[in-house]
């Protein structure tokens, strides 16, 4: 792993010198690359383009999306408190199960089945961050890992163009405005619905729906889960070292960008 680099914000934080703390920055650093690699690539594979998908929505759906994504939001808080405590976690395997079942229910019946699907699908993606959250020693059902889950909501989804600035809005400028869950459902919404509009586009062929709508459902879980595992172990590093959240998220965010970085000279290595 090559010596990390000195941003002008890190120099003016508290400086990271264990070695042992920079192996987990770039641990989580992979992860957080390698979800969105995966994420594309699954999307290439069923021959959609993630650009301009929302503009072959009609228009009165186009209107509706922040309306559905936050109210699916908003529902999705107390259906996925309620799941946890009748049905234990069951891992991660089991929610991308349920979720790709879900897309391709969803999608069988084309653009309006995969309407009615999207709140349901938030729900279990909440429900697996919620899950991974607990793994992490956190409670759940706490106000402030309410909002944690979703600050992961803020990484969009794999369909969303990265420009690896989303670990700084998911951890540093959202965790120091002092903001209610509530507030954040508000903030997270439109970002999450411009994401979750390609995804309906994708499935709104009912020929290819059922095949899309499972593999993209797949795909966001996956994806949310891996993210949440680093977002989660961002915050349990920071408890275990005594770091501040602040310049490890600068560190990873720094790191991410090295590995961007990198991957992007050996795709133009190979092309």
């Amino acid at each position: 792993m090559p010596a990390p680099r000195i941003t002008p914000r890190q120099a003016i934080l508290p400086p990271i010198d264990d070695p042992g703390v920079h192996v987990q920055i770039d641990k989580l650093a992979r992860r957080y690359v390698a979800a969105g690699g995966l994420g594309m690539d699954v999307l290439a594979s069923i021959g959609g383009s993630a650009q301009g998908l929302i503009a072959r929505l009609p228009g009165f759906v186009r209107s509706r999306l922040d309306d559905i994504t936050l109210a699916g939001l908003n529902r999705a808080f107390g259906a996925a408190t309620r799941s946890r405590r009748l049905v234990r976690d069951r891992g991660d395997w089991f929610n991308r199960l349920a979720s790709t079942v879900s897309g391709a229910a969803g999608g069988v019946a084309g653009l309006p089945g995969a309407v009615i699907e999207l709140p349901l699908m938030i729900t279990m993606l909440l429900r697996a961050i919620l899950d991974i959250a607990a793994e992490h020693g956190l409670d759940p059902e706490s106000e402030e890992v309410r909002a944690e889950a979703l600050r992961v909501f803020a990484a969009a989804g794999p369909m969303a163009e990265d420009d690896g600035t989303d670990l700084g809005l998911l951890a540093a400028k959202l965790s120091i405005t002092g903001q209610t869950v509530q507030g954040l459902i508000a903030r997270i919404a439109p970002r999450l619905s411009a994401v979750l509009g390609q995804k309906l586009a994708a499935q709104a062929t009912p020929l290819f729906g059922a095949v899309a709508g499972a593999s993209i459902n797949y795909t966001f879980a996956r994806y949310y889960q891996e993210i949440a595992r680093v977002h989660f172990g961002l915050l349990r590093l920071a408890n275990e070292t005594g770091l501040t959240r602040e310049a490890l998220t600068e560190a990873l965010t720094d790191r991410i960008e090295q590995l961007q970085d990198e991957r992007a000279v050996r795709r133009a290595r190979r092309a």
